[in-house]
Order: structure tokens, then sequence, then C-alpha cells
């Protein structure tokens, strides 16, 4: 029985549509088991999408991911999910339009962006904390470089890198570009 349990459970996650640019929205917590109603397409799916959605009009429900996949949130709601006007020059504009428009967002302190390599938007992969971003000196190099722009000293960057906490203030949020692997991060607080 609880073998079985097991199985059905991990079927249902290989059922969720794919998003190339968040491929695990159930571990970064922007989709969530539930059992309330879409309020795009009025089925219960078995998960819904706790992030934030920008539209005019405030949503009743949460959206289910596969509004979210075919497009059809964004387009009854006029929604999107992330800013895509941050998006740099030369990054194809039917690639800012699935990021923003079709892809889960994620919440953070101040709001969240997206980040950019190879022309492309990258995956983003989670929230980040010290701890975590050991894994990833790519991503603490940017950070560190990001945060040391500002006119903080070296000590003050330093000290900011070793405060980040994944479920705390302030908090990393990192990516993977989709061409090269390097990962990024920036990071965000009250």
């Amino acid at each position: 029985m609880i073998f079985a349990l097991c199985l059905s459970a991990a079927y249902a996650v290989a059922m969720l549509p794919d998003f190339a640019y968040h491929p695990d929205p159930l571990n970064t917590g922007s989709v969530t088991a539930s059992d309330a109603t879409c309020v795009c397409c009025g089925e219960q799916r078995g998960y819904v999408y706790t992030g934030p959605v920008y539209c005019v009009e405030s949503l009743a429900s949460e959206p289910c991911p596969w509004c979210i996949a075919d497009g059809s949130l964004a387009v009854r709601f006029d929604a999107t999910f992330v800013d895509g006007y941050d998006a740099p020059s030369g990054v194809p504009t039917e690639k800012i339009e699935i990021i923003s428009r079709r892809t889960p967002g994620f919440s953070t302190w101040q709001g969240n962006r997206w980040l950019y390599h190879c022309g492309d938007g990258a995956a983003y992969l989670g929230a980040v904390g010290a701890p975590e971003l050991v894994a990833y000196p790519d991503a603490q190099e940017m950070l560190r470089f990001e945060e040391s722009t500002g006119g903080w000293p070296c000590e003050q960057v330093d000290g900011f890198l070793a405060a980040l906490d994944k479920d705390g203030n302030p908090t990393g949020y990192l990516f993977r570009c989709r061409n090269c692997g390097i990962h990024m991060a920036y990071a965000d607080y009250t």
C-alpha cells in the first residue's frame, strides 16, 4: 500500500507540465499540492501555482500549472509571472514571452527578476543561502561582484554573503545558464 501511494505521487509529479526555465517548481515552492479548483480552467488537477501573478484583475483563487504552461492564464487575465522588461537586448522576444507569460515565477522579498546568459533566459533553481552557495562558486562570484558595485567595502560584502539564508532574510536566488551551464545568482532582502 505504501509503495502504491509513493508510486502514484511520483506519477503525478511526472505529469506536471515541463517548464524549461523553471525545471522544478515543486521543489522551489512555486507549485504546491492542492485540491483547489483552478481559477482559469475550473478543474481540480492536484496542484496549484502559489507564486506571484501580475494582472489587472485580482484572481479569485490560484491557477493550475497547466494553465500557465499552455498560456491560457496569460491570455485570459493578461497575466505575467515575471517582469520580462528587464531582459537584455539580444534575447529573442519569443523567449521573453515564455519566461514572463508561460513560466512559473517565484516569491522574493523585493519582486522577482529573471537572469539571462548566452542570449537566453537561465533556468531558475531556487532560493539559496550561504551554505548552499558553497557548491556554486560561479554564483558566489556574481553575487560578490553585484554587491561590491554598490560601494560596500569587501568586509561588508563578505558579511552580507555569509548572512544569506534560503528561508530567511537576505536570500539568494540561484539560476543556471541553459546553454553553457554557468550558475548565477542575485540576492534581495526586506
